[in-house]
């Protein structure tokens, strides 16, 4: 190195990413046009169940992030540029007058909602509901639990809604917000707007009051409170910095593609799969076919749809731990990938999937009811599911192709799913497209780099694509040549689960923004 050269200055960001199973805190490096994460703190989210529900354990939740960032400012020498907290959507907190947590929020598999998602549309017609939110209708959306909570003491109690990124990030810094992408899962925002719809939650007796102020991903919400940086033994106090709190709005964030003619798939206990648009799509079709237009990270749309994704995995292998065959998500995928192709197949997002339970004896059920052998033994059960997200990845992408008028030419899966190499092999050969595995840590590198975003550090979205590809090189797979055996699976797939099939692809210019 010439004597003149100087070493770029490095930039040091917490990153605290938390998802339905676990939670991790890790440092993020940004120097000389890379980035890097060092995982520093990792921890379970494990629910309550209490006499009242299923419940998010708030507050041991804290606990972790303080030893996390405690753990990420050792490791960068006593100086971090900025903390970033990204969660699950729709979930909440309620708060009272003096700012204090009335309850430990509920998780949105609590059976508090089972039926009122139906109540709710016979008080406010779909369509009314849709033009102005365009977000997908699911019982565990915000607007639901609301609706299922509307006549509880808390309720009534209650001074101030936050979503679950949001009450980390106040608890951090003392200031009360709500950031767009994550306002943007629960049902309650204008779309068009990006303002709370206040309208609607008067029509179904909901108190509007209780809505924080919104800000955009990538702003300052203050420094961490200085008690904190006392405890923490920091030399100064870092911002904390709103970044795509929603997880799947930072996921996208770090998807190494250039423009945009591909499909992401944020992959992990959901299974997030959509298009990255300038405007929303509220068409009675998108209405029709159940799409979500949620917030991204600078201003953009993600027209998506939830698949029940990764769920049936987990819930399976918690079933068979139950009966004391302890397996790992390794083997699952391994073993499952010695299945031959044409097994039965489901709609990963049937009903009854959903909460937590014997989902092997739930699989078979599904099976028998559609006149398909139940699969025998466990790696044909896993493989039941891989097959059928695969297939139900296909019908979601061309749906959303269909409505929007753009086709993706590439899909990147993004999250712990880009592990399972099953998965992404049967993706790109149902898809009929490649398919790129990674960055695996994809929700913490978006965290980490709209940080920096936020400071000037990167100058727009497509530079910290650029960025992110420059520093992890994710795994590639292409499509089979041989189409006959997938679209054979898919034809299956669909004669089994009866869902509408698009029949023909009709590209537009631009994008669609109303019926």
């Amino acid at each position: 190195m010439p004597s003149s050269a100087r070493p770029a200055h490095a930039f040091h960001y917490a990153a605290v990413d938390i998802g339905a199973e676990s939670g991790r805190v890790q440092l993020g490096t940004v120097v000389g046009g890379r980035v890097e994460l060092h995982e520093v703190h990792r921890f379970v989210n494990e629910p309550v169940r209490l006499p009242s529900g299923l419940h998010w354990n708030v507050l041991g939740l804290y606990g972790e992030i303080v030893h996390g960032i405690a753990a990420a400012a050792r490791a960068a020498g006593g100086r971090l540029d900025g903390i970033g907290v990204d969660t699950w959507g729709c979930d909440y907190a309620l708060l009272d007058g003096d700012g204090e947590l009335l309850s430990n929020p509920f998780h949105y598999r609590d059976h508090r909602t089972d039926g009122v998602l139906e109540q709710l549309l016979e008080e406010v017609p779909a369509a009314e509901i849709y033009g102005v939110t365009g977000i997908q209708f699911m019982p565990i959306n915000t607007l639901t639990q609301l609706v299922a909570h509307r006549d509880s003491a808390q309720l009534k109690a209650a001074a101030t809604l936050l979503t679950v990124p949001d009450l980390l990030s106040y608890w951090l810094t003392g200031r009360i917000a709500g950031e767009r992408t994550v306002a943007s899962t629960t049902q309650l925002l204008d779309v068009h707007t990006g303002e709370w719809a206040r309208d609607l939650m008067e029509q179904l007796g909901l108190p509007a009051g209780i809505l924080p102020p919104l800000v955009d991903a990538g702003t300052t919400l203050g420094p961490l409170r200085p008690a904190l940086v006392r405890e923490l033994g920091l030399v100064s106090a870092p911002d904390v910095i709103a970044v795509g709190s929603h997880d799947t709005a930072s996921a996208v964030v770090a998807v190494p593609a250039a423009g945009r003619d591909f499909a992401y798939i944020s992959s992990g206990t959901w299974s997030l799969l959509g298009l990255e648009l300038d405007a929303p799509v509220t068409s009675p079709e998108a209405q029709r076919w159940n799409l979500t237009n949620e917030g991204g990270v600078g201003g953009t749309i993600r027209l998506l749809r939830n698949v029940m994704g990764l769920w049936l995995v987990q819930e399976c292998r918690r079933a068979w731990a139950r009966e004391g065959e302890e397996l790992d998500y390794g083997t699952l995928q391994r073993i499952a990938a010695e299945v031959p192709l044409g097994g039965p197949l489901i709609d990963p997002d049937a009903p009854e999937l959903l909460h937590a339970g014997n989902m092997p004896a739930r699989i078979a059920a599904l099976c028998a009811e559609t006149r398909q052998p139940a699969p025998e033994g466990v790696a044909a059960t896993i493989r039941c599911a891989l097959e059928s997200l695969a297939c139900k990845y296909r019908l979601v992408l061309e749906r959303i192709e269909q409505t929007s008028g753009q086709r993706a030419e590439v899909v990147h899966v993004v999250g712990g799913g880009a592990r399972n190499a099953t998965l992404c092999k049967l993706a790109a050969d149902v898809l009929d497209r490649p398919v790129h595995a990674g960055p695996v840590e994809a929700t913490a590198l978006g965290n980490v780099m709209t940080q920096a975003l936020a400071q000037g550090r990167v100058g727009s979205l497509s530079e910290i694509r650029q960025v992110v590809g420059a520093s992890v090189a994710p795994h590639v797979y292409l499509p089979a040549s041989a189409r006959a055996p997938f679209d054979e699976l898919y034809g299956r797939f669909l004669d089994a689960t009866g869902l509408e099939p698009v029949h023909a692809f009709a590209p537009t210019q631009g994008t669609i923004t109303d019926g």
